[in-house]
Parts: structure tokens; C-alpha cells; sequence
């Protein structure tokens, strides 16, 4: 698998997975995670985050995104 498919892949299972946390519908984890910042940090962060678990990872999503005015 290329590089950019990984990344994709990788950013899918994440959004997916702060989907089920906060029982959202991916589409509205996806446009939250946008606007806190949260896929920036993603694809600034995906060397080291794709290291970890993926329940780690919303971890830090979590955090990225409260830094930046978010709720959950």
C-alpha cells in the first residue's frame, strides 16, 4: 500500500472510532474533528500516531480538539 492510501486509511479508522466513542455519525465526527483541528493534526502527527493504538490515538484527538474550543 502507497504512502497516501495509508494515511487515508489510517484517518478513516480514526474518525471512525471517535464516531463510536461519542456514538456521532462519522460524517459529524469527521466535520468536528475538522474544525477543532483535529484531522490537521492527523496529517501533521501521522508518523508517530499511526504507531499507536487506535484508542490512543482518539485520545489525542480528543485532547487536540478540546485545545481548540471543542466539547467532547
Amino acid at each position: 500500500m502507497n504512502e497516501l492510501k495509508g494515511k487515508i486509511n489510517y484517518t478513516v479508522s480514526c474518525v471512525s472510532e471517535f464516531a463510536c466513542r461519542f456514538n456521532l455519525t462519522a460524517k459529524d465526527a469527521f466535520y468536528y474533528l475538522y474544525e477543532h483541528k483535529g484531522i490537521e493534526f492527523l496529517k501533521k502527527n501521522y508518523d508517530i500516531e499511526h504507531t499507536l493504538s487506535i484508542d490512543k490515538a482518539v485520545d489525542d484527538l480528543i485532547l487536540v480538539c478540546r485545545n481548540n474550543g471543542g466539547q467532547y
